[in-house]
């Protein structure tokens, strides 16, 4: 299969990259460097270049706070890039796979999971965009994979769960906030879902989280610090109200994917499996 990949430096893409070689895939893989998807010319140029059977895509600007206070390069990045990726894939008539986030929901849900069923309503910048590229994606092109994914975690990025264990062994203090939830999802196990997605080329919106009961972010920490056999003594909880930030974060956004075990895919690995692995990957 020939995949061309954007947003290859990053968490996701990396992870991703290295898992499709793996398949046997011919992989065309595109950092911000060498493509930037805002850029509908040099978008349509290098897959019309490639005519892969599969787009997928990366690349996004993740820095929520970043995004409230300037979104018109969210917009760029988080909508118009993904909106060009999926024309250009319609010109090549290839599959087109993006990913969007759980903050396209609003997180006023007092308990359970977010399906594809409940509606989005996005409070921040970052997931109005990011709405808003799904559906442009969906419009641009028939052959569009939407997958939703929440609190990734991995090797190589800026997520939250990647600073704690580090942080704590360098006896570093660390805020970890106790009423705010999600369900985590690790990128290695993210990576091979979109690939298995872009093979089915079933068009749709997925929701794609490690399998268990879903966290919160002391949880998480608890959870990774068990592994790496640290106290979690150097944590202090904290509620979400008393951490302010500039954009305004959903309190529940745990994801549940009614799609998925209809095409006959299994659940991901319990979150507390991937934590446990991620944590021996940090230590090598």
């Amino acid at each position: 299969m020939k995949i061309l990949i954007t947003g290859a430096g990053g968490l996701v893409g990396r992870a991703l990259t290295e898992h499709c070689r793996t398949q046997g895939d011919e992989v065309f893989d595109y950092d911000h460097k060498s493509l930037d998807i805002v850029d509908a010319g040099a978008v349509e140029a290098a897959i019309v270049e490639r005519r892969p059977d599969a787009v997928i895509n990366c690349a996004a600007w993740t820095n929520v706070d970043g995004c409230e206070g300037d979104p018109v390069k969210t917009r760029q990045v988080n909508s118009d890039g993904p909106a060009n990726l999926a024309r250009a894939s319609r010109a090549v008539d290839a599959v087109f796979v993006t990913i969007s986030t759980d903050y396209v929901f609003d997180g006023s849900k007092p308990d359970g999971f977010y399906t594809q069923r409940d509606n989005p309503n996005p409070i921040n910048v970052y997931g109005q965009f990011k709405l808003d590229g799904e559906r442009r994606v969906q419009a641009e092109h028939a052959r569009s994979i939407v997958v939703r994914a929440g609190y990734i975690f991995g090797l190589g990025g800026t997520n939250f769960l990647s600073t704690v264990v580090p942080r704590v062994r360098a006896g570093q203090e660390m805020k970890a906030i106790g009423d705010c939830y999600g369900t985590p999802t690790y990128g290695r196990d993210l990576a091979a879902r979109l690939r298995e997605l872009a093979v089915k080329d079933l068009p749709g919106v997925y929701h794609v989280v490690n399998s268990g009961d879903g966290a919160s972010f002391e949880t998480f920490t608890r959870e990774a610090l068990a592994v790496a056999n640290h106290p979690f003594d150097s944590i202090e909880v904290v509620s979400m109200d008393s951490f302010p930030r500039p954009a305004p974060r959903p309190r529940n956004t745990r994801l549940e994917c009614l799609l998925s075990p209809a095409i006959g895919l299994t659940p991901l690995r319990p979150w507390q499996d991937a934590v446990a692995d991620f944590v021996a990957e940090l230590s090598r």
